[in-house]
């Protein structure tokens, strides 16, 4: 298939020009089970609308971001941050002359692998499984698609594009050395048994597109934790005083609108933060490509460092605004609260289904008759790993007599 789908005339599928160091989907490197290209989409397009029609990307519209659905309607889910990454990042990968798609597609796939309770499932995982090696989101996302959505006939998960899964896995950076050794500790081994059977150059940087899906990931929860901490009462506009990025933003705005009510101003603070944030990217990650002049995308790949960054200015005063939100959201009483309540229900539901396997809907208990338990209790952790947040009270509900409330 070449790049200019001259068979198809001057219908725009996505074969467009971008630049020479892009991922060009007619140059995909292709997918664990070989399938026809289709005449329609490019290969990243396809996988961008399997991922949006998947079973987990749906639950996601129910799993806990920073505050628990029932806290309030209006609170990010990770389905509303993933729509928030998505858009970041496509606008990123436009500028820089990326592919969109599919740095739309890693964006909307990145936090496939989340338990319910956002990162309180997480590390309640991890303590459960740590025998058998702990929980890692990341793993868990990629083992999603290449192994627990069961829809199609010809195989399980998603058969995403290569490039899409080496960006799913590798968007934060390399995860090992040349040595082999784990960067930031051991790579876990869903990862290394999928890469030995095809190889995602776990050593190398991913591509542009999957660059600047892990740098919008950023902005968006910087922003929008700003957002439901105002909402919540958790945080004030004068609180933002203090802290160099909404602080300075937040001046210029009243200094504009000196009248302007605290919702509104609170909107506009956060809608010139986001502007403000990729602006600074596109200026630093275009001034990157101009040192680096790659000239494929196995440039990027073999770059030694990230090209899509922050400033060392906004690196600063965005790192800051994280310490600034761990301390007066992440970490505020009432918000610890529910994460106590929330990792007795994880730790509860992993001990109720490890100890008794029929416990387990069917589907999911059929295949634990004697199995031995890092077995059992991987698949476990599968089961607990794709519960929405409803679905994990629900259940703790029905095995247990009291569950906390986490209003």
């Amino acid at each position: 298939m070449d790049g200019t789908r001259s068979d198809l005339g001057d219908i725009g599928f996505g074969y467009r020009p971008r630049a020479p160091y892009a991922s060009d989907p007619a140059k995909s490197r292709g997918r664990f089970y070989p399938e026809p290209e289709s005449p329609t989409r490019t290969p990243f397009q396809r996988d961008r609308d399997r991922i949006i029609h998947s079973t987990a990307f749906r639950r996601l519209k129910h799993k806990t971001q920073v505050f628990v659905a029932h806290e309030g309607d209006h609170y990010r889910t990770r389905l509303t941050h993933t729509i928030e990454v998505a858009q970041i990042a496509r606008a990123l990968a436009r500028a820089l002359r990326g592919d969109e798609d599919l740095a739309e597609a890693v964006a909307l796939v990145h936090d496939f692998g989340h338990p319910p309770f956002g990162h309180t499932g997480e590390d309640a995982l991890n303590a459960k499984l740590a025998p058998w090696g702990g929980f890692d989101h990341n793993a868990q996302s990629l083992k999603i698609v290449t192994k627990l959505e069961r829809r199609y006939a010809d195989f399980d998960g998603l058969n995403l594009s290569w490039e899409t899964l080496e960006g799913l896995v590798k968007h934060n950076g390399p995860l090992q050395d040349a040595s082999a050794e784990g960067i930031s500790g051991p790579v876990p081994q869903p990862i290394r048994d999928f890469s030995a059977l095809f190889d995602l150059e776990l050593d190398r940087y991913a591509s542009l597109e999957a660059q600047c899906a892990a740098i919008a990931d950023d902005i968006a929860y910087d922003t929008h934790d700003i957002d439901d901490g105002l909402r919540s009462g958790l945080l004030t506009l004068d609180m933002l005083d203090g802290c160099a990025l909404p602080g300075g933003i937040l001046g210029e705005v009243r200094a504009k609108y000196p009248d302007l009510d605290p919702v509104r101003t609170g909107h506009e603070l956060m809608r010139r933060q986001i502007t403000r944030m990729v602006e600074d990217v596109i200026a630093t990650a275009g001034a990157a490509l101009h040192r680096l002049q790659p000239q494929s995308a196995d440039d990027i790949h073999r770059a030694g460092r990230p090209v899509v960054t922050f400033s060392p200015r906004m690196a600063e005063d965005e790192k800051a605004l994280k310490a600034f939100l761990y301390g007066h959201v992440y970490r505020h009483p009432s918000v610890m609260r529910v994460r106590e309540g929330a990792d007795r229900i994880v730790r509860d539901l992993f001990d109720a289904y490890f100890a008794d396997p029929a416990a387990m809907p069917e589907g999911w208990r059929e295949v634990l008759v004697r199995a031995e338990d890092r077995v059992k209790a991987r698949h476990v952790g599968d089961f607990l790993a794709g519960m929405t947040d409803t679905y994990a009270i629900r259940e703790h509900r029905r095995l247990f007599d009291h569950t906390p409330d986490l209003v």
